[in-house]
């Protein structure tokens, strides 16, 4: 049965977003409703309402969820009602060349369901009728979501939602950057670039892996102290370095440069920094997101020789199926830290003040609870 539930809509870029009641349609075949408990708020929605991700309004926010499932599909024998599940913002299909490959995160779905689910169509509309655009395929800054059975992963139902969803995004996405893209070695030396809730998650990847030195940088001193509670052993502000320009300190701090560095801010003066800051034979991984016009440049001469690797993450590159589980045991364990991400929870008329908390540095990770 179809659900009437409260949105965050993005009818405009660079316009505040706005909370409607919204129609969200029954699952179809191969697909599950689940009723959303939590949905952090990441910097992806907020890039999302000013153009920086160009999709196209009117949007529903939202790809960081977790809840329960209250109705199945046709079809539909692995999940049940009741079940609690976290969000995957990557709809993996199982059958393309990446996922037999053991790349799900790079799934053809994943580059189909920007806008829509992965067959195309729209599940959520206004009160006049109109479809509205699912964020990320998934919409789920919203008291409900209709979703393919492949969008969700089944966990233990005593986890707490509001720290659980965290593990459907930024954790997801900050720790497999560490243990599954770059494979982090123990003893190793790593430099961060950016303490948000992307960030703060390699670092705490990173200490997880064993990296003897992580190297925080961040231009607000709030965040650099979070960087220090996940992990990081030093910090660098560019703000008190000679043109802004961190390199030159890691290269002191780590003796010639650090075994891995992460781009987490989305910029490509940031990411060529963290191709500078790395060894011969290092690693950069770029996670952040840049705007599509931003270009990186880099001095083409020394590349042969220096045999240093730059590499994307998508995703962490996950296997949420197996992932999600694996982080959440490390949480039960009390090795991996969500309690201490979240900062402050919201309802969802709240959420641009949850939206500016975020742009001022607040927030390890702000997370809206229905």
């Amino acid at each position: 049965m179809a659900k009437r539930a409260k949105a965050v809509i993005c009818r405009e870029w660079n316009k505040p977003v706005v909370v409607e009641e919204v129609e969200i349609e029954s699952p179809r075949r191969g697909e599950v409703m689940i009723k959303l408990a939590a949905c952090g708020v990441c910097h992806s929605d907020l890039s999302a309402t000013n153009g920086t991700i160009p999709l196209p309004p009117p949007l529903v926010l939202g790809h960081e969820g977790a809840g329960h499932v209250v109705e199945v599909g046709e079809g539909v024998s692995d999940f049940a009602v009741g079940d609690t599940v976290v969000v995957s913002w990557v709809a993996i299909c199982g059958r393309c060349r990446y996922c037999v490959m053991g790349r799900p995160a790079l799934c053809d779905n994943a580059q189909k369901a920007a806008l829509t689910l992965p067959d195309g169509t729209r599940r959520i509309k206004d009160k006049s009728g109109k479809e509205l655009n699912h964020f990320a395929g998934v919409a789920v800054m919203a008291e409900y979501a209709t979703l393919p059975r492949e969008n969700v992963v089944k966990i233990e139902s005593t986890i707490p939602l509001d720290k659980a969803a965290l593990v459907g995004c930024a954790v997801m996405t900050g720790v497999g950057a560490a243990l599954n893209t770059a494979k982090v070695e123990a003893g190793s030396s790593c430099v961060v670039f950016g303490a948000g809730g992307i960030g703060l998650n390699v670092i705490q990847g990173c200490a997880l892996a064993g990296a003897e030195k992580i190297i925080a940088i961040d231009t607000a001193d709030k965040k650099l102290e979070l960087a220090q509670q996940f992990g990081a052993t030093h910090v660098i502000n560019p703000k008190q370095e000679p043109n802004g320009d961190p390199v030159g300190k890691v290269m002191l701090m780590t003796g010639g440069g650090a075994d891995y560095a992460f781009e987490c801010i989305g910029m490509g003066s940031t990411i060529a920094q963290a191709y500078n800051s790395v060894r011969k034979g290092g690693t950069a991984v770029v996670v952040g997101v840049s705007k599509a016009t931003d270009t990186v440049t880099l001095g083409a001469f020394m590349i042969p020789f220096l045999e240093k690797t730059l590499v994307g993450s998508m995703y962490g590159s996950a296997r949420p199926s197996i992932d999600f589980p694996r982080l959440l045991n490390l949480y039960k364990a009390h090795r991996l830290k969500l309690d201490e991400l979240v900062s402050a929870t919201y309802k969802i008329e709240d959420v641009n003040q949850a939206f500016a908390d975020m742009q001022m540095g607040v927030n390890a990770r702000g997370v809206i609870v229905f």
